[in-house]
């Protein structure tokens, strides 16, 4: 029977080909990382290691045996983390992924939400990108995401789970924050601090509002996430269009005012997943975002 300590010390060993620094690592003294070496080698009728006074390296059956004891210590300690979440009461988790606007409005509701309905899902949350998102699901790292609309071929379904106006942001100082909506040509000449082409959804939109409007402002910087947008607005360099939902950054420089338009311009969020996704949870949590979804 193979011993899971034993199995963690030969990684540790395998990784630094240095006994005194794997050691170290384990926190423990080199004698009996040896002894558990030795003992893991009596078990397996095997060599591991070669080593002498001035090198370790891995015999072809430690390469192979690596290979396993990874392996086995992944699955390890998934049976400690299931163990521990039945002790729990909990069903299992749910991978989701989010853009970092999700985080202003939608993500906070949504979280709470799905804690006080499915308390015995856990739901593991990760940052990423529109294009990442779509390449997590699609290789099953990821159940769920929170993403701006998707474009282009895929085979993802997707719900619109949040509308957010986008609203003019404005450093406090600047004659534009007198007014309660600003026409949309007071931009033209102005110092603009515009979505980069990494921010593909938001800076199309707004590339788009400007033609058909025939304004020109005078782009002093491309940024691809609000955050950081707004921390130049309120360091004077520029205005921004940016959705609703940015408001609740908190930067005390910046105010936002409503843009003068004919038409409202509105940017979504999508819940985005794979038809073909296994973990059962996952449709729960699915149903729990789309229930709270802020469709104003």
């Amino acid at each position: 029977m193979l011993d899971l300590g034993q199995v963690r010390s030969f990684i540790m060993v395998a990784s630094e080909l240095n006994f005194s620094r794997a050691a170290r690592r384990l926190n423990i003294t080199q004698p009996p990382l040896s002894r558990q070496i030795k003992l893991l080698e009596q078990t397996l009728d095997v060599t591991l290691f070669e080593r002498n006074s001035r090198r370790v390296v891995l015999t072809p059956a430690g390469l192979t045996f690596l290979v396993e004891a990874q392996k086995l210590l992944e699955i390890g300690n998934a049976a400690v983390t299931v163990t521990r979440r039945a002790a729990r009461g909990s069903a299992g988790s749910v991978k989701v992924a989010f853009v970092g606007a999700a985080t202003y409005s939608f993500l906070p509701g949504f979280i709470s939400q799905a804690r006080a309905l499915a308390p015995q899902i856990e739901l593991e949350l990760v940052q990423m990108e529109t294009a990442e998102q779509l390449q997590a699901i699609n290789g099953g790292e990821i159940d769920l995401g929170l993403s701006r609309p998707l474009t282009g071929s895929h085979h993802l379904e997707s719900l619109c789970v949040a509308r957010e106006t986008m609203m003019l942001a404005i450093p406090r100082t600047h004659p534009l924050a007198a007014n309660r909506r600003s026409p949309l040509d007071a931009l033209n000449g102005e110092p603009f601090i515009m979505f980069s082409s990494a921010a593909r959804y938001l800076h199309d939109k707004l590339a788009r509002l400007m033609a058909e409007n025939s304004v020109t402002p005078r782009i002093v910087q491309n940024m691809t996430h609000s955050q950081a947008i707004l921390s130049l607005v309120s360091a004077g360099i520029g205005l921004a269009i940016v959705p609703a939902g940015t408001q609740n950054a908190c930067f005390d420089n910046v105010v936002f005012r409503a843009l003068d338009l004919k038409h409202e311009c509105i940017a979504e969020l999508h819940a985005i997943w794979s038809p073909g996704n296994r973990n059962a949870l996952m449709w729960d949590i699915r149903e729990i975002a789309t229930t709270s979804a802020e469709l104003r």
